[in-house]
């Protein structure tokens, strides 16, 4: 029996090894699937997290990897002017297309017309692995493409550059090609601001004012449709610190669907004409608004020592084969108020030539008339210099003929003769207060407070009497210039200029509007000249503009003929504020 049980006892111990191991095999797996469980466990509560806290990959995080984002544009109250927003994009890969291609072309031509039915066809056939059907797409378009059922389309989101303001200043903003890149305007300007990594979330504030500039758009717009102006041009400017409120250019465009250039070549293709911005871009001969910068030069210089001396202008004047005519001849002797009431061309003449070439041209050089417009802008033309300083090219340039300059250049010299003498670059930023540039005097103190009487004296009693408006004590010129062609002056065309200020006892901003040749109606009795086609523009801006620029009409200081006339008689320096 012991025997037995010997025999036994050794069959038993493997029976219990394999237990041990079983059980130790079983804590393993079970180890293993906690682990197994621990790990998947991660990946869901991972997977929670990012769908709750984090943007998905194709969103404007994503899309900066490949066009980094930009600041924002905000005018000079913060309003917004340009953003980066989310948008889509649609493509399609042709090597997978199943649908019928001839079918599918035809419904993409329908949906995104940016190209017709043919091309779409040549492109689903093309057998290429990607291509971009239409970039920065409307959610809508997303939609009915996607409705398609075509799997072979793909969809992207990627950062879109939009403008809420669409056609609002379109040329003086610019725009974003579809590589993030600035192109024209102060996106173009600001490029590198903009576009800094640690500029994000910091909008970079313009001197523009929305609101001022919406008016602008409104009245300047109206003119130019109702006297089928070919283009026309508007700024409003701080006389005091160069900032440019208001800037427009017509015709323009919507900032957010950018026109083709379809011809470089050619000034009158529709796209280059809305993309051109006619303030800084465009020069003119800007006729009788150049008189009073002539009268300034002739008082600073000595010249002109009384507004009672006298001119003769009872007939034209004849400087070799060339004779000047005043529009509005009186045919007798003109004092300098009178010359300037009436426009004369005449007596400006005179005295330009009194003035002389050298200091003809060395005022038009203390206000930038030889370089292009003082500006952040990379969109600037150079003025057209006359490349000889003949007598007649001096006397004809006092009023405005001979020398081309852009609007922006104008406004810039008006603020100079009002302001105490100081011309001052202008600028599309915000300068905060008591950062003014110091600028450069161009003219003393005295001769900007005679300058601020007579142009007052101009809306009063002259061709500016259109652009008054009530309680402002508005100052200016009218200018009415024949345009200039390859064989001479046009009998037909004209740029109309009305350029002045507000309030000339306190001089704070300067208006320019200018049409290029309007076509008279039965609004201007069939005129053509600045005084019925552009006055009136500004005298409608600064109304409605004024009280939000926070000066508000007053008619209680607005001065009577009878009390500025004797004023202009004593010497320059003596009395020379435009009484309250």
């Amino acid at each position: 029996m012991s025997v037995i049980v010997a025999r036994i006892a050794p069959m038993r111990r493997p029976a219990a090894e394999r237990q041990s191991a079983v059980a130790t095999t079983q804590v393993r797996l079970m180890v293993l699937m906690l682990m197994i469980a621990a790990g998947v466990l991660a990946i869901i509560l991972r997977l929670a997290w990012l769908a709750v806290f984090s943007s998905p990959a194709t969103t404007l995080e994503g899309a900066a990897a490949l066009v980094p984002l930009r600041g924002d544009i905000v005018d000079r109250n913060g309003a917004p002017l340009a953003r980066t927003i989310d948008a889509w994009s649609i493509g399609i890969h042709p090597n997978k297309v199943i649908s019928d291609k001839h079918e599918l072309a035809e419904k993409l031509a329908e949906l995104i017309p940016t190209h017709d039915a043919g091309w779409y066809e040549a492109l689903l056939r093309s057998g290429a692995n990607f291509a971009y059907l239409e970039r920065r797409a409307m959610p809508d378009v997303v939609a009915k493409v996607n409705a398609l059922g075509e799997p072979a389309m793909a969809y992207t989101r990627e950062p879109e550059r939009l403008y809420p303001q669409s056609e609002m200043a379109a040329q003086t903003l610019g725009f974003v090609d579809l590589d993030g890149q600035g192109n024209g305007g102060m996106e173009r300007a600001l490029e590198d601001q903009l576009s800094k990594p640690e500029r994000r979330g910091q909008p970079v504030a313009l001197s523009i004012d929305s609101r001022v500039q919406a008016a602008m758009e409104s009245e300047l717009g109206a003119a130019m449709a109702s006297f089928h102006a070919r283009d026309a041009a508007g700024v409003v400017l701080d006389v005091q610190t160069g900032e440019v409120v208001a800037m427009t250019s017509l015709p323009t465009y919507n900032a957010n669907r950018v026109p083709p250039i379809l011809d470089p070549n050619n000034p009158d293709d529709p796209g280059a004409m809305a993309r051109r911005n006619n303030v800084t871009q465009s020069i003119y001969e800007l006729g009788s608004t150049f008189k009073p910068i002539t009268m300034a030069a002739a008082i600073d210089d000595g010249v002109v020592t009384s507004m009672a001396r006298r001119f003769d202008a009872t007939q034209p004047l004849e400087i070799g084969r060339f004779k000047i005519h005043d529009d509005h001849a009186q045919k007798r002797f003109l004092d300098i108020p009178e010359a300037l009431v009436h426009s004369s061309n005449i007596v400006t003449a005179r005295i330009a030539d009194e003035i002389g070439a050298d200091r003809m041209q060395a005022m038009f050089k203390k206000l930038g008339f030889d370089t292009r417009p003082d500006i952040e802008l990379h969109e600037r033309q150079k003025p057209r210099w006359p490349q000889f300083w003949a007598r007649v090219t001096v006397m004809t340039s006092g009023y405005g003929h001979g020398i081309a300059v852009t609007p922006l250049h104008l406004a810039s010299a008006y603020a100079a003769l009002v302001n105490g003498g100081i011309w001052r670059p202008a600028t599309l930023l915000k300068v905060a207060p008591g950062k003014a540039p110091e600028g450069r005097r161009v003219i003393s103190e005295a001769t900007s407070a005679r300058m601020r009487q007579l142009l007052r004296l101009v809306v009063l009693q002259g061709t500016g009497r259109k652009g008054e408006a009530p309680g402002y004590r508005v100052g200016g010129k009218t200018g009415t210039a024949e345009i200039a062609m390859k064989n001479g002056y046009s009998r037909n065309r004209n740029v109309s200029t009305f350029a002045a200020a507000f309030p000339m006892d306190s001089p704070r901003y300067v208006v320019i509007a200018m049409l290029d040749s309007p076509i008279g109606n039965a609004q201007s009795g069939g005129q053509t000249t600045a005084a019925w086609t552009v006055a009136p523009v500004v005298s409608r801006v600064i109304m409605r503009t004024a009280p939000m620029l926070g000066v508000m009409p007053d008619t209680n200081r607005d001065v009577d003929v009878s009390e500025l006339l004797p004023l202009l008689w004593h010497a320059p320096g003596e009395d020379q504020a435009v009484p309250e």
